[in-house]
């Protein structure tokens, strides 16, 4: 896929690994629109991003169907296309099951499973048109099970299932659809304040080019499940 002028949307853009696949995106000529929830957040990245006209800020939780269509019909109205969607929106809690909430377990498949098909749910006809290309961010936690992980793991392999069945569902269209599976990242998901202590982990950036080299992959060819972890473990 030629990148230039191609527009993206990417759910959870406003920090961490959505907003380093943005700035990937943008530096290769691409339009891309951001959403969160917070729209402070999402205004302030999109003023850090540069690339004045080629970014747009959305206010959106993946959580609500409404809000994804509007975002969706946003960008449409804004660039008239859309080729490449990243669900990466998500967010974990850990406990043991017993003392795991109820709120925290539904906000957890309310943003990461449930908000992974609205996003394509409400994208889905606009890249038909544009043949274009649908990618979850997943986890490694999607295929490896851990003690207070039930919550997070729960949405995590559904994720990447629902990213398979998705792909041969789509792929008649023309469609690409993968699932990248990161391990550990130095991004501040759940109350990590990255530093020196991070610089063995994945970079958010790391992913970023990433998420480029999927795009630029020959039309023949389909990375559907990419699994990808640090290098060595932390040596600590």
């Amino acid at each position: 896929m030629d990148l230039t002028g191609k527009v993206a949307y990417i759910t959870g853009g406003s920090k961490g690994i959505g907003y380093s696949v943005a700035a990937a995106l943008l530096e290769r000529g691409m339009k891309v629109a951001i959403s969160g929830r917070n729209d402070l957040a999402v205004q302030s990245a999109v003023k850090t991003l540069g690339f004045e006209g080629a970014v747009l800020g959305v206010q959106s939780d993946v959580g609500s169907y409404e809000d994804e269509n509007t975002a969706i019909q946003t960008i449409l109205k804004t660039w008239g296309k859309l080729d490449v969607v990243l669900a990466n929106a998500g967010v974990g809690y850990f406990a043991p099951v017993d003392e795991m909430t109820i709120d925290s377990w539904n906000q957890m498949i309310s943003t990461n499973l449930t908000g992974a098909f609205y996003t394509l749910k409400a994208s889905v006809e606009v890249l038909k048109d544009s043949k274009g290309y649908y990618i979850t961010l997943a986890s490694l936690a999607g295929t490896n099970f851990f003690a207070s992980g039930a919550g997070y793991n729960a949405t995590k392999f559904g994720v990447v299932g629902f990213t398979q069945a998705v792909m041969l569902d789509l792929r008649k269209y023309g469609i690409k659809v993968s699932t990248i599976m990161p391990g550990s990242v130095a991004t501040h998901f759940n109350g990590n304040d990255p530093s020196e202590k991070d610089a063995w982990k994945i970079q958010p950036e790391d992913i970023g080019k990433l998420v480029v080299d999927l795009l630029q992959m020959n039309p023949r060819t389909l990375p559907s499940k990419i699994e990808v972890r640090p290098t060595r473990p932390d040596l600590k």
